[in-house]
This record gives structure tokens, C-alpha cells and sequence, in this order.
């Protein structure tokens, strides 16, 4: 089912510039292409307010249910919660690349799985519900549905409402760097990606657009990636290992 090493299908509005040209190397990969630091301190935050959600649910189930019930039930809740957190916040960009005599052609796009947001509305009002009874019982259930519920609820209407975040999800880019445009190329020490640096012209201007691209590839591709890399480009481009923090 969730068969992640499977070649990814590229978009129907790719078209290769130079799709003429017998191509190098090519590959696709899905990648995290950002601050991954970030990212695992959201996720444990969250897996705070869920563990808390967990033991709420534990403590309110029935006396007369057996414990192999009372913790299945709880273990499932949070094994499904953290799932579905870590769909939103650990999102895998889609890459494909294309190396070619001319240059480093590349396209990037997301397919952000709708249902985790569509799951996460209807949970969090399930749970409200559910808080807002158990606060008929003990009023201490109050300091529990705020945490829970409504920290989901602040975070749903958060994701949901917010126009970076949905442009984000749907952002769409094909690039091509020509081999003599790259200024300098560093291969990852902490991550398994290189980071290309470099410096093209601007249309119509005499100025130079200066930046960064990001390539990822995988373990066992990475000898062949960076060798290729490192053989196209210009005599005296610095080549250099170093660690690599992705800005996005």
C-alpha cells in the first residue's frame, strides 16, 4: 500500500527543455526539502498534546471494560493520531532530475494528502463533544478538552485557512541549470543531498540572479550523482563535503 521506493509518476504538464538530448542520469525521489529540525520539534509538541488526549481517553474508559480493552483502545488512538500528525508535518516534496550535456534540468511538486485535514476536522469535533460531556461529570475534564480539542481545532483552522500554507501544498516549479551557471557544489556531511550554487543572468538586465538548488538522491545513487556532478562542472568550481542547512 504505501510502497514508498516506487518510481514516482511524473506531472502531466512536465515537458523536458531538453528532452532531445540523451539524458546522463535521471531519477525521481520523494525528499523533505526543509528545515527538518523544525519540523520534528512541531511534531513532538504535538505528540505532547496527543499523549495527554491518550491518557484522557484511558482514564474515562468504563471500570467494567477489561484493561487489554482500555489500552488497545488507547494504544490505537494515539498510534492513528501520530500517524496522521506526522502526514502534515514530515510532507515528502516529489522530485524528478535530469542530467544532460547542457545541464541540470529538474522539476518539483507536491500531492499533500487531503484526507489528513478532512480527518483531523472531524476528530477534533468528536473529541470536543465527548470533553464537553465528561465536563457534565468532573470539571476537571475543562483543563483536558482545551489542550486537546482545542489545541487540534486552533491547528486545523490554522492549516486550513491559511493561503501560504494551501499555496504551499500545491506549488508546482521546473528549473534548468546550465553546467557553466553552477558556482559552486557542496556535498551534504548531514543529509543525503548536495547543494548546487549559482549564478544566472537575468532576462533583459545586467544583473545576475544568484541562489541555491537543493539535489537529493539516495544512498546508493549518491556515488554516481555526485561524481557526475563534480565531472561537468567548470575547471576551478569549488567541490566541496560540508553540512548543508536547508532554508526552506
Amino acid at each position: 500500500m504505501f510502497n514508498f521506493s516506487k518510481p514516482l509518476d511524473l506531472p502531466p504538464q512536465l515537458h523536458w527543455k531538453y528532452a532531445n538530448e540523451p539524458e546522463l542520469l535521471a531519477w525521481t525521489i520523494r525528499a523533505r526539502n526543509y528545515n527538518t529540525f523544525v519540523a520534528n520539534c512541531m511534531f513532538a509538541l504535538l505528540s505532547v498534546i496527543i499523549l495527554i488526549a491518550t491518557y484522557s481517553i484511558y482514564a474515562v474508559t468504563t471500570q467494567d471494560e477489561s484493561y487489554f480493552y482500555q489500552v488497545s483502545v488507547s494504544l490505537g488512538f494515539y498510534l492513528l493520531m501520530s500517524f496522521t500528525i506526522s502526514c502534515m508535518t514530515h510532507q515528502r516534496m516529489n522530485f524528478a532530475y535530469r542530467f544532460t550535456q547542457s545541464g541540470v534540468e529538474y522539476c518539483e511538486w507536491k500531492d499533500f494528502p487531503k484526507w489528513a485535514l478532512t480527518f483531523l476536522k472531524w476528530f477534533t469535533g468528536m473529541m470536543a463533544i465527548i470533553f464537553i460531556y465528561l465536563t457534565t461529570i468532573d470539571p476537571t475534564f475543562l483543563i483536558g478538552a482545551l489542550i486537546g480539542p482545542g489545541a487540534m481545532g486552533l491547528m486545523y483552522l490554522s492549516m486550513a485557512n491559511s493561503k501560504t500554507y494551501q499555496r504551499m501544498q500545491t506549488e508546482y516549479h521546473h528549473h534548468f541549470l546550465h553546467w557553466k551557471e553552477l558556482t559552486k557544489s557542496t556535498v551534504a556531511t548531514n543529509r543525503v543531498m548536495m547543494e548546487l550554487e549559482y549564478s544566472v543572468p537575468q532576462e533583459g538586465s545586467i544583473y545576475m540572479t544568484i541562489g541555491r538548488q537543493y539535489i537529493f538522491f539516495t544512498p546508493k545513487d549518491k556515488e554516481r550523482v555526485t561524481q557526475l556532478i563534480k565531472n561537468n562542472l567548470l575547471p576551478g568550481t569549488p567541490y566541496v563535503f560540508g553540512k548543508v542547512d536547508v532554508l526552506n
